[in-house]
């Protein structure tokens, strides 16, 4: 094995674990602080229609902390349809407004990482 190999391997290792914690920040957030997130939402039609997956068990809980990780962090297209409320988005705590930022450009950042590890693996051969 070459040093190249190795060294993708251990990017590929370290992104496989850092996507595991990721979703371990998500989830314990969504155990510890849905009811809260869902209180301060409570006039966002974009953010209601999404608490049926509350009820989903874990994953359920995955995509409704990834949906609206995703309304406060990028609201511009809910507030052009009415889905957001903007007083609700004001009314938001800070920290919460800046989690919900950090897990959402996390999870972009290690999504585009692991399509560029993918990429160069292909390229160079080490996938087949």
């Amino acid at each position: 094995m070459s040093v190249y190999e190795l060294v993708f391997g251990c990017l590929c290792g370290a992104l496989i674990a850092g996507m595991w914690i990721w979703i371990g920040v998500v989830l314990y957030m969504a155990y510890t602080q849905l009811d809260d997130v869902l209180g301060h939402l409570k006039n966002c039609s974009a953010v209601m229609a999404r608490t049926p997956l509350r009820h989903g068990g874990p994953w359920g809980k995955l995509l409704l902390m990834g949906g609206i990780s995703g309304i406060v962090t990028f609201p511009g297209i809910y507030l052009k349809h009415g889905g957001v409320s903007t007083e609700d988005l004001q009314r938001l705590p800070a920290p919460l407004k800046r989690k919900f930022a950090i897990l959402q450009w996390a999870g972009i950042g290690m999504i585009s990482a692991l399509f560029l590890l993918w990429g160069i693996g292909a390229y160079v051969g080490w996938l087949n």
